[in-house]
């Protein structure tokens, strides 16, 4: 991603911008600290705040952040994930998904800022032979798809000048557990992997991600639904194969499988690869061809994504 990134708000006389990331110790808010620090947005311009310290679920906590800081610009990276557990635990997804961006939105509406929710490609059925265009209809078949959704609506219904909702896929970085992290520690614990090939997507970087999120927020991009993935499309198995190639190893190790060889409590979307027309549109910056971004994120933070102690065979 070669665009630029603008840290200066439109609304404050070209002082510097005030960030509110939430989520901030998760994957995607860890990166867009990383991102904002390296702009040259200052310590005391930035507030990030994991979980434990602002429920986004609060109506009083959040309240209390946007009259104590008053943020210009708020990146909402927090999120309920456990995609499988959210089929047993709905109101608990519900509320941090939803009830949670609705509370942001209300406080953006209220105080004029900017709010980005980063949303999902779960919010689609999987059925589409061609990627989905951002005005697609969602038709999620999953209780995390149902609680991003509802999020999504509450953004666009309180905030609808303030609010950018945008879709991802298939996130993959250096904090936390991931896809390409367990690729990585089943490399060293198994002879053979067996990976499902008939779900596609766009595997997307964090750090990539996070770039591209704070491009929107300084850009003049309106307010409205954006796709923001890495470029390209493959399967579980097509991607896995490729962190087998970024570890040295040989991809052949990695097996082609099925969807119903690996019954889940929630469906996962055959296909959910993601069009970034509006993104495009609005000039703002391509992001880079995930198999590309892949070799860059081993390149930049291998050990990362190494395991300490492989999978026991």
């Amino acid at each position: 991603m070669t665009g630029p990134i603008v840290t200066r708000s439109h609304r404050n006389g070209g002082q510097p911008s005030r960030w509110l990331v939430t989520g901030a110790r998760g994957q995607l808010g860890s990166d867009l600290c990383r991102v904002l620090a390296g702009a040259g947005v200052e310590p005391a311009q930035l507030l990030a705040l994991g979980s434990e310290e602002l429920d986004i679920t609060s109506s009083a906590s959040v309240r209390a952040v946007f009259a104590d800081f008053e943020p210009q610009l708020v990146v909402n990276a927090a999120a309920y994930t456990a995609v499988d557990q959210a089929e047993s635990e709905e109101d608990r997804a519900f509320a941090v998904n939803a009830a949670g961006p609705a509370l942001l939105a209300a406080a953006a509406a209220r105080t004029g800022a900017r709010l980005l929710q980063v949303s999902t490609d779960y919010v689609f059925a999987g059925e589409a032979e061609q990627p989905y265009p951002a005005h697609a209809e969602p038709d999620p078949r999953s209780a995390y798809g149902r609680t991003k959704l509802a999020g999504e609506l509450a953004v666009r219904e309180l905030a609808p000048e303030h609010g950018y909702i945008v879709r991802t896929a298939w996130v993959y970085g250096a904090i936390g557990s991931n896809f390409v992290k367990t690729m990585a520690r089943l490399e060293q614990s198994r002879d053979t992997v067996e990976v499902v090939d008939d779900q596609r997507g766009s595997p997307t970087w964090s750090a990539d991600l996070a770039r591209g999120l704070v491009e929107l927020a300084g850009s003049a991009a309106p307010p409205g639904l954006y796709h923001c993935t890495g470029s390209g499309e493959t399967s579980w198995f097509g991607l896995a194969r490729a962190v087998f190639e970024e570890l040295g190893a040989d991809p052949a190790r990695v097996l082609p499988t099925t969807t119903d060889k690996f019954p889940r409590p929630a469906p996962r979307p055959a296909y959910s690869v993601l069009s970034d027309q509006v993104w495009r549109d609005a000039g703002l910056s391509p992001m880079p061809h995930w198999r590309a971004a892949l070799r860059r994120a081993f390149a930049e933070d291998r050990a990362a994504y190494l395991p300490a102690e492989p999978f026991p065979a």
